[in-house]
């Protein structure tokens, strides 16, 4: 009864690609239909330049199937209904959307209202160009120091009044190491960005006057003006003001006014308008389609292959056991290893010490004993290293265990150096000596018996006519 309904199956998808000459039907997947514009898109994307392991369409076609099964198992677990899923698509494709609520008279409309706002706060002082020389006092100087410092700023200053250059002054003696290096000029300041003080005597200044000395919070100033301005028409400055509320995040605050706008115009809320406009964009753009398709399944392939597969295996100690033991020649090694630690210490005393703190426990607790026990506190009494070590990982492992004739440093202030642990010959002890590897091969099984399982739930079907028109058609 099955292979007849898929028979006629096969008939009505075939008539349909025929019908649909634009955008035909590749195959289908639990009856569903998959455009070749999909798996154009796909293959296209996963077999770019620069992708080392290109395959070919024919070859592609296994993993694209692979990848759909697992996208529909994840629909049938109704992965699709989890709010942590619904609520990061949205996320994703929001991000795709939004762009489309700022426009660029918004953009400038924000752009002019900072204007608007900068040039009220300047008012009619405008904007001076400084060049100072600074010589610093701690705030709670003594009157020694303080007399000292002011005695040095005059001495500078009787000298820029006997002709001294000014940037060359400023590069010798000021103690502002940001502006002395360029010959003590400031960039532009407007009222209220700097001490009290400081903009009391500049915007006092007309441009190539030089001030007295004068004491601030930082410490003794000189001031040589060196240049005024007001602020310039808004057309001449909106490039640079643009890339400016765009570094501050204009655009999503535009964004949002925009979308919560709408959405209370259209009654509907701002979820709502988000999907709608959302379907409306990519019916028109194929790319924001594709794009958007692919960060849903892809979200959905992700939780169910987590479950299935990945998180599956790594924490099924007991499975993982057993696949090791099924296929432990597969882990023998073709050169000893060390399992255990060096480890460096200050006090001879602590030599016995660790290796009496961790020889009755098992391997993957060491690390936190030896910590608790020495390193516990303010003083750390020791240095380890600590894993399964073949020739060339460690140096001293290599000449306390290898007996390699390699030079070793030992570390500052930790003189005394050891080892402790087991060689291991051909074998790991267990499992866990080889646990990364065990993991990978057992979930490569578990994907296997997975794919095997989906292959034979779900009826595929896929259309070869189609298929040899991939990248190939008018």
């Amino acid at each position: 009864m099955k292979s007849r309904i898929l028979f006629v199956f096969m008939l009505l998808s075939g008539g349909a690609a025929f019908a649909q000459t634009a955008d035909p039907v590749i195959m289908t997947v639990n009856g569903k239909p998959v455009h070749r514009s999909e798996f154009e898109y796909s293959y296209n994307k996963n077999n770019a330049d620069g992708v080392i392991d290109k395959k070919t369409v024919a070859e592609y076609v296994d993993l694209f199937v692979n990848y759909k099964l697992k996208v529909q198992a994840a629909l049938d677990a109704k992965l699709d209904t989890l709010s942590s899923f619904k609520n990061e698509f949205a996320t994703y494709r929001n991000q795709q959307i939004r762009p489309v609520f700022v426009t660029d008279e918004a953009i400038e409309r924000e752009a002019l209202k900072v204007y608007e706002d900068t040039k009220k706060n300047i008012g009619s002082k405008g904007l001076v160009m400084p060049a100072h020389i600074l010589l610093l006092l701690k705030q709670k100087a003594t009157q020694e120091e303080k007399d000292k410092a002011k005695l040095r700023i005059d001495s500078i200053y009787n000298a820029l009044k006997a002709g001294a250059d000014f940037s060359e002054m400023a590069r010798k003696f000021s103690q502002d190491p940001g502006s002395a290096a360029k010959g003590g000029v400031l960039p532009w300041v407007a009222p209220g960005q700097t001490l009290k003080e400081f903009e009391d005597v500049a915007f006092s200044l007309q441009k190539d006057e030089m001030s007295k000395p004068f004491l601030s919070p930082a410490g003794y100033h000189i001031i040589l003006m060196k240049d005024r301005k007001q602020l310039e028409p808004f057309e001449m400055l909106k490039g640079d003001i643009i890339r400016f509320i765009e570094v501050r995040g204009a655009k999503e605050r535009i964004a949002d006014v925009a979308i919560d706008s709408i959405a209370k115009r259209q009654n509907i809320s701002s979820a709502q308008l988000m999907e709608k406009y959302a379907d409306e964009m990519s019916a028109k753009d194929p790319e924001l389609k594709n794009l958007i398709r692919e960060y849903y399944e892809g979200l959905l392939l992700y939780e169910i292959s987590n479950r299935t597969v990945w998180d599956k295996a790594a924490k099924d100690e007991a499975a993982l056991e057993a696949f090791y033991k099924a296929n432990k020649k597969k882990y023998y090694w073709d050169e000893p290893r060390y399992k255990g630690m060096a480890y460096h210490v200050k006090d001879q005393k602590d030599v016995k010490a660790v290796k009496d703190c961790v020889k009755d426990l098992a391997f993957d607790k060491w690390a936190e004993k030896l910590r608790t026990t020495f390193n516990n506190d303010s003083v750390v009494r020791i240095r380890v290293e600590k894993g399964i070590f073949k020739k060339g990982d460690n140096a001293f492992i290599d000449k306390m265990v290898f007996k390699k004739d390699t030079t070793v440093t030992s570390l500052k202030d930790y003189p005394i150096d050891a080892v402790y642990g087991k060689l291991l010959k051909k074998k790991p002890q267990d499992y866990t000596d080889v646990r990364g590897l065990v993991t990978a091969d057992y979930q490569d099984q578990l994907e296997k018996q997975w794919v095997a399982d989906l292959r034979k739930r779900y009826s595929v079907v896929v259309d070869k006519e189609v298929l040899d028109t991939v990248n190939n058609h008018k």
